[in-house]
């Protein structure tokens, strides 16, 4: 009887661990430090054998994602397609493990995910070296800490 229990409660964590943690990054449009953040994200984590959905939303969003991203991000051989930006909205954040902001206050819609700020991230337009380095080393104690969590 014990190792059934203990075999349901394996099957009921695997199940719960499927679901890839969600972390939403916003920026005021949508268009360089939130998708920046994003795309770098989804790579840390896969290199690491974890399962997240990292998404990008801006809180005005611009028509089209900033030159300086879109231009780094190649360099950094991360090609972003037809990415356009999209506005943040509650749905966004329903499941997010945590919403990370930079320089936008989401608390109304964050919701209940906790909200990490980030104001202090250099603009992409002006040095996007600086801005990923800022980015990927917020991003690596973060990593660490979902690793940590359920």
């Amino acid at each position: 009887m014990k190792t059934l229990v203990a075999l349901l409660l394996v099957i009921a964590g695997c199940s719960r661990s499927n679901k890839p943690a969600k972390v939403v990054f916003v920026c005021e449009h949508g268009s360089a430090k939130s998708v920046v953040a994003a795309l770098h994200f989804q790579r840390l984590a896969e290199k690491r054998g974890l399962r997240v959905e990292a998404v990008a939303r801006g809180v005005t969003p611009d028509a089209a994602l900033s030159a300086s991203a879109r231009s780094g991000l190649r360099d950094d051989g991360i090609d972003v397609g037809d990415m356009k930006p999209l506005a943040l909205t509650p749905s966004d954040t329903r499941e997010a493990k945590v919403v990370v902001s930079f320089g936008q206050d989401v608390r109304a819609t964050a919701g209940d995910a906790p909200v990490r700020r980030w104001d202090d991230a250099p603009a992409v337009s002006e040095d996007y070296a600086r801005a990923r380095d800022y980015i990927l080393s917020h991003e690596a104690a973060l990593l660490d800490e979902l690793q940590r969590t359920p």
